[in-house]
């Protein structure tokens, strides 16, 4: 096994008396793609939530790269290289897609309202701005006002602003939730020049042909807990995976189509 960049221990979170995450562990990989799948209410975007610092866990623990980060703040979690996207889109509609990822820039390097009196600072993050939404093919696009673009245009603005924080490790929250078919490939090809680029990338999704065509690894959470793992052939022929998904879930394909 490689660097870990993310572990947690009997990691868990109950709401009254229902135990939505219980007591996972996992270890996520430097430069492995891992993709957490589960049917819905499996808790897999709660677990992401304990992850990031959204929840407190009622019980576990989360490291980052060995260190026990369960008390830290998601401000404090995101200096330390951690990114994170949710399911609903997350953009500044008011402002164009050029200065929505300026921004995430400017709080990158601690800048306020003051970047428009240091003119080399400004051209600074200019040209980094530039170079970010050429990579999530949006430099066409920059001078629209966000609340313009189209959803999955939104997706793509949304993944730029979070590559502008610099993350070491990035959590995907259903990436391509609400996209038109044709445009889930351009989001795979992006995620994948990210993935190539240095960042690890940890998913949470349902599509069959993102998880066969970027993950390394699935890990398989079922009603709060922790089913399974490994490489996406092994995982979805596994008895106990395709009998927790009832015969019409998301592994039933998976292995059907392989």
């Amino acid at each position: 096994m490689g660097e870990i960049l993310i572990e947690t221990k009997d990691l868990g979170i109950s709401f009254g008396g229902h135990k939505a995450v219980n007591k996972v562990s996992i270890k996520l990989e430097k430069d492995k793609l891992t993709t957490i799948l589960g049917p819905n209410g499996a808790g897999k975007t709660t677990l992401f939530n304990l992850i990031s610092g959204l929840l407190e866990p009622t019980e576990g623990q989360v490291f980052f790269k060995g260190t026990e980060i369960t008390s830290l703040s998601p401000l404090q979690r995101i200096k330390m290289g951690m990114g994170r996207s949710f399911q609903l889109t997350n953009v500044f509609g008011a402002l164009t897609v050029f200065e929505n990822v300026r921004l995430s820039l400017q709080s990158k390097a601690e800048i306020g309202y003051k970047i428009f009196t240091d003119h080399r600072r400004f051209s600074e993050l200019n040209e980094k701005t530039e170079r970010i939404l050429e990579e999530v093919l949006l430099f066409e696009r920059k001078d629209f006002l966000a609340s313009e673009l189209s959803h999955g245009e939104q997706r793509k603005l949304e993944l730029g602003m979070v590559m502008a924080l610099e993350p070491e490790i990035l959590l995907l929250d259903e990436p391509t939730a609400g996209m038109a078919i044709e445009e889930v490939p351009v989001m795979i090809e992006i995620m994948k020049n990210i993935q190539k680029s240095g960042t690890t990338i940890i998913l949470i999704e349902h599509k069959i042909d993102m998880v066969k065509s970027l993950s390394d690894k699935l890990i398989i959470i079922v009603n709060g807990k922790f089913l399974t793992e490994g490489d996406p052939e092994t995982v979805s022929k596994d008895p106990e995976v395709l009998k927790a998904y009832l015969g019409g879930g998301v592994l039933d394909e998976l292995a059907a189509e392989g």
